[in-house]
Order: structure tokens, then sequence, then C-alpha cells
């Protein structure tokens, strides 16, 4: 049903953020704690890293010369010709507490935005939604935003806050990706092995879940139902991302391991690839000011 390989043996302290660039054919990742961003582009498995000046752990495409990162002090445009970062729009960067985390783009081009405490401090974070250069929170409190993803018609978001360990779904206005109701609960993770973290949905409105401390990843139905549980070589699975036709990536960590806990698990931190039956459904570019 599904096989497991490695796609990078780069280990990551937190690897997080994998967004696949059909134009460039390019997988991008994050270790967020280890400021760089990874790119692997597929058809000839090169790989190259960017340092960055600041934790960062999610990007959305603006065009074919320019990123749209997500760091610890907001949105920074990147020139990737260059690698210049030039700061873009603000969050929370009056506040060194906290750091970006999960984040993905909706059908509509809107960016949403989690942040969370550096220590993962108990109600730190908050979730945002970037549109066409304008950012507005949406709910605050969240100590480990996680799993936001979106259906393809854009009228359903879900996202969780991983501590909580209830998975929430929110409909949403297919054409700016803003809230048009109250949350509601799509899944209760209590008292589950290990915690939601990324997710993705795929073409046929199937959510793909990393599970963190699980070495896992899960495919749940549209109305919740697990219907597959892929295996993986690493227990801290952190975020899934469609990088072809019946192929997942799935980043890794390795932090919070000791010497031997890490022998133990000694493929932490990589990034894998799943070859599953699953049609993908790809980001599309973030709806970026003036665009």
């Amino acid at each position: 049903m599904a096989s497991v390989s490695v796609l990078s043996e780069t280990p990551c302290r937190l690897g997080e953020g994998p967004l696949f660039d059909p134009a460039r054919e390019t997988l991008f990742w994050f270790d967020i704690t280890g400021c760089r961003r990874f790119s692997l582009h597929l058809p000839t498995r090169s790989e190259a890293a960017l340092d960055l000046p600041e934790m960062a752990s999610a990007m959305a495409v603006i065009d074919g010369t320019r990123d749209l990162i997500f760091t610890e002090t907001g949105l920074h445009v990147l020139e990737n010709s260059t690698g210049a970062l030039t700061p873009h729009v603000l969050i929370e960067a009056d506040n060194a507490a906290t750091r970006s985390n999960d984040a993905r783009v909706h059908p509509s081009g809107a960016f949403w935005l989690g942040t969370m405490g550096k220590q993962a401090e108990d109600r730190a974070g908050a979730i945002y939604r970037y549109f066409r250069g304008r950012v507005e929170k949406l709910y605050d409190g969240i100590s480990i935003p996680n799993a936001i993803c979106f259906s393809s018609d854009g009228a359903t978001a879900w996202f969780i806050d991983s501590r909580a360990k209830k998975w929430m779904r929110v409909a949403v206005d297919p054409a700016n990706g803003a809230p048009v109701g109250d949350p509601e609960l799509f899944l209760d993770h209590a008292g589950g092995v290990g915690d939601i973290d990324g997710a993705v949905c795929d073409a046929d409105g199937n959510l793909w879940n990393a599970r963190y401390g699980a070495a896992a990843l899960d495919c749940h139905a549209p109305d919740g139902e697990r219907l597959l549980t892929v295996d993986l070589p690493a227990r801290q699975a952190t975020c899934p991302a469609f990088v072809g036709d019946g192929l997942i990536a799935v980043t890794t960590a390795f932090q919070n391991l000791d010497a031997a806990a890490r022998a133990a698990d000694p493929q932490a931190g990589k990034t894998f690839l799943v070859e599953t039956p699953v049609r993908p459904k790809f980001e599309p570019k973030v709806a970026f000011a003036g665009s």
C-alpha cells in the first residue's frame, strides 16, 4: 500500500514547512531552529541550503523569482537570485518569546500563519491570515498551531492546537480564505498516540497528517475516519507535502533527543519520500500585495 525511502539524508533539528514548487520541480523545507532553508531539485536530486538570519518555518511562492518566507518576525520577501531577504509585513516582531510555526496557502492565495512560544509556552501563539499585503489575527491563545490545510474548493479550513489535541474545521470564504463561521470539532485526538502535526488535503478531500512522536503518516477521510497509517523510520514526523502523483515528502526532527534517543532513532531529522496511491493538490501562489 505504501513504501518509504529517504529523500534527504540531511538531519534537521526541527524539520518543517515542506513545500513543492512544480514550476521549479523543487521541494523546499526548513530547519526552524537551525535557521536554514533547504531545497531539493527532484529530477537531479541536487540539494542546497540557504542560511537565514533568524528562525523560519514556512514559505509561499510569489512568482518565478521571489518567495515569501515566514520567520520569527513576520513575512519577508526572498530574492532567490541573490538570497536577499526584505521585510514585508511584521508579525509579533516585538515579541522575542515567539516564533513562526505551521502555515499553508489557501486556494485564494490567502496565507494562514501560526505562531507559538519558542519554548512552547502555553497559549503564547496565534493564527493569522495574510491576504494581498494585509494581516489579521484569526485565533488567539494557541500553544502549538499545526495541521493548517484547506479543501480544494476553498470552502473549508482545518487547524489544531497540538497541545489541546482537538483538530478543528471551519467554513471559509473561497474568495479570500477568511472564516465565515465558528470552528467545530473535526477530530478529538485526546488519548491518542503522539501529536497531530502538519497536514495537507489531497485532491480527493482526504487529509494527510504527520503524527509527531508516533513515527506515522495518517490519512483521514473528510469525516475524520482514519483510512491509512504509513509507518515512518523516524519517530518525530512533522509535516507532509505532495511532490507528485502518488508521492508525499515528510519532514522530521531530532530535537529533544539525547544521545541514547538519537542512537535508538538514527534517521531522526531526515526527510522521507512516501509512495502511495494519492492524487496530489499543490499549493497555489500567495496573493501578494498588489497582485
